[in-house]
């Protein structure tokens, strides 16, 4: 049998030195499903759909005009914007099965997450985007740091920064949940922390 390779994060912390919110996913699904060089590049993820919808009331927003790629540059303008930054929480992993399931992702390096924070100094959110994403940041938070749960934030200190955690749902198709209803709770959730305005 083949030994599974380990793969290195392909892409750069996304970190606007007015960034507010660090939002974390897993890691990207293989180069071959990308439709732009940025996070959540896959065209069956729906997380571009969701930002759409809450900061614009249209799916479509961020895509290009046929609607079959995303529009990098404006989803970076918009981030940049709005301070919103945008890093996974696995640095190097092995993907045990070729596809970006979180279920076969072996993650063999975490991300280190101090060296990050200290690049966005103002930021005391942090939210992820599916189960693997909020296990792997946890490892990396003191060990009594309660666990979020969707609809429940919870706190912690790192580093003697002051920090509120939030679980969101995937983006991801396979989470079973309807897109406006995801795009719901983050509509709430961006208005809680100031980002919808």
């Amino acid at each position: 049998m083949a030994e599974i390779i380990v793969e290195t994060h392909p892409l750069k912390p996304f970190l606007p030195a007015n960034a507010r919110l660090l939002m974390l996913g897993s890691f990207p699904p293989p180069a071959g499903r990308w439709k732009m060089n940025f996070y959540y590049p896959n065209l069956q993820n729906d997380m571009w759909r969701i930002f759409g919808l809450v900061f614009f009331q249209d799916k479509h927003y961020f895509f290009t005009d046929n609607n079959k790629a995303f529009n990098e540059k404006l989803i970076r303008t918009f981030l940049s914007e709005r301070g919103i930054a945008i890093n996974d929480t696995a640095y190097q992993i092995r993907r045990l099965q070729n596809n970006a399931a979180d279920k076969f992702l072996e993650v063999v390096t975490p991300v280190n997450l101090s060296a990050v924070l200290t690049q966005i100094p103002h930021c005391q959110h942090i939210m992820t985007t599916g189960d693997k994403a909020t296990s792997t940041l946890l490892q990396l938070l003191p060990a009594d740091t309660p666990v979020p749960t969707i609809g429940h934030p919870s706190h912690t200190i790192l580093d003697g920064r002051h920090l509120t955690l939030s679980r969101l749902p995937s983006s991801s198709r396979a989470y079973p949940l309807a897109l406006e209803r995801k795009a719901a709770i983050y509509r709430d959730y961006f208005a809680n922390i100031g980002l919808l305005n």
